[in-house]
């Protein structure tokens, strides 16, 4: 059944301050990290290392997420933004995050803490992979709230008409309302993307993680899979996923930036995972209580 996305971003409004669901399920995907860390951590998953320096850990992850997720959007996708206005580096509340750059945040402040701490960087990233699915599918969730991120036109029975898009512009919700209910906007349906990607990114990714990593394996060997199944996951979705406005399509009418920079995360997963045959494999050691 086509419907029409109706659903309002801001969650509830504290005066002047405007609590949008985005941000809320950024604070679930945070929440739900911290509690299934904690499991791992008394499960001894990363040896020597207690609670709270796990809560140390996920803080800095946090930062890393927003820090890198707010710059790699601005450089992989709006560029030439900011460099006609600098300032919108800063202006986050007008959307604008990016996976590819939280990854790299990520993994800067896993690096910084695994030094401080003196453990093998991918001893940490094996313990983290498990953690982040559900933070990105609480995300894409958000981006489906928000009516963002949206697909392409489909004659599938389960097409989202958004508001948002650009063939809409001008248009009031009561036009919108009567032309929906008498099924003129029906050629107008396209693929909720965001739903797509959540259960893939989100659900699927974190089940097949939790999965695998409920057993001791190889050092790289479960960031080697969350590499390879984010990056062949989000090459797939791209294809029924519209660009971004401002790039476009970059090549043969429908490569994308998603792609292009999924495409190296699939070889390095499959990298770490060759390089998993050779590597040692921790021992459950729960931290003294």
């Amino acid at each position: 059944m086509i419907i029409l996305h109706q659903i309002d971003p801001i969650a509830f409004g504290l005066g002047p301050l405007q609590v949008h669901w985005y941000g809320i399920m950024y604070l679930l995907g945070f929440g739900l990290a911290w509690w299934l860390g904690r499991r791992r951590i008394r499960a001894g998953r990363l040896p020597g290392v207690d609670e709270q320096a796990f809560g140390d850990l996920l803080f800095y992850g946090m930062l890393g997420v927003v820090l890198g997720g707010r710059i790699g959007y601005v450089l992989f996708y709006g560029f030439e933004d900011l460099l006609r206005d600098p300032l919108m580096l800063f202006r986050i509340w007008e959307g604008g995050m990016s996976f590819h750059g939280g990854l790299l945040g990520v993994m800067a402040a896993t690096l910084w803490w695994a030094r401080k701490h003196r453990l093998h960087f991918f001893d940490v990233a094996d313990f983290v992979a498990p953690l982040v699915p559900p933070g990105l599918g609480f995300g894409r969730i958000g981006n489906y709230i928000g009516g963002e991120l949206w697909g392409k036109f489909t004659d599938g029975g389960w097409g989202v008409v958004f508001p948002r898009a650009a063939e809409f512009a001008g248009w009031s919700n009561e036009q919108l309302q009567a032309q929906f209910a008498a099924g003129v906007l029906d050629r107008f349906a396209r693929h909720p993307s965001q739903l797509y990607q959540a259960a893939l990114e989100g659900l699927a990714m974190f089940c097949i993680l939790w999965w695998y990593s409920s057993k001791p394996r190889p050092r790289y060997a479960i960031a080697g899979l969350f590499a390879l199944l984010y990056g062949t996951f989000r090459f797939l979705v791209e294809f029924v996923r519209m660009p971004d406005a401002q790039l476009g399509y970059l090549a043969f009418g429908w490569l994308t930036m998603g792609q292009v920079l999924s495409l190296p995360l699939v070889a390095i997963g499959l990298f770490w995972l060759w390089l998993s045959h050779r590597s040692p494999t921790l021992r459950l050691q729960p931290p003294e209580q």
